[in-house]
């Protein structure tokens, strides 16, 4: 297994650990009469903040990993050979999960400022593996 197919099997996990923990504190707050099976509306902010920062992470993790899998699947199957193209799904990783946990930790404006760091790293490392895809596809 190469290295950005396991790191697009760690987004892809990640993602699911996000959504597996807004199931289950879903499932604890209506056994516990908290709230109503029809209180989560897509969309309307409901629960608590940090609640409702986790559902913000988990939906900004889901948004991008279409973009991260064509990467990741493309460079694979075009067998990309650059170096580059198999640490910059690390650094995305890496930087999905800082993204997401200081999105869930905290809204002052040091988290804010971490998040946009790490979400930027992530756009840089994505447009770096298009170029190197497009430079495979060109020779």
């Amino acid at each position: 297994m190469t290295t950005p197919i396991l790191c697009l099997l760690g987004f892809t996990a990640w993602n699911l650990l996000l959504v597996g923990v807004i199931g289950t504190l879903r499932t604890v707050m209506v056994l516990r009469g908290t709230s109503k099976p029809t209180e989560f509306q897509g969309g309307v902010p409901h629960g608590g903040e940090r609640y409702w920062r986790l559902n913000r992470a988990h939906i900004n993790t889901a948004e991008n990993l279409p973009a991260f899998a064509t990467l990741v699947l493309v460079g694979t199957l075009l067998h990309v050979g650059s170096p580059r193209f198999h640490t910059l799904p690390v650094v995305i990783l890496v930087a999905r999960i800082v993204q997401s946990i200081a999105h869930i930790a905290s809204g002052n404006a040091t988290a804010v400022n971490v998040r946009f760091t790490a979400f930027i790293t992530q756009m840089v490392c994505f447009f770096w593996m298009l170029v190197l895809i497009l430079r495979t596809v060109m020779r």
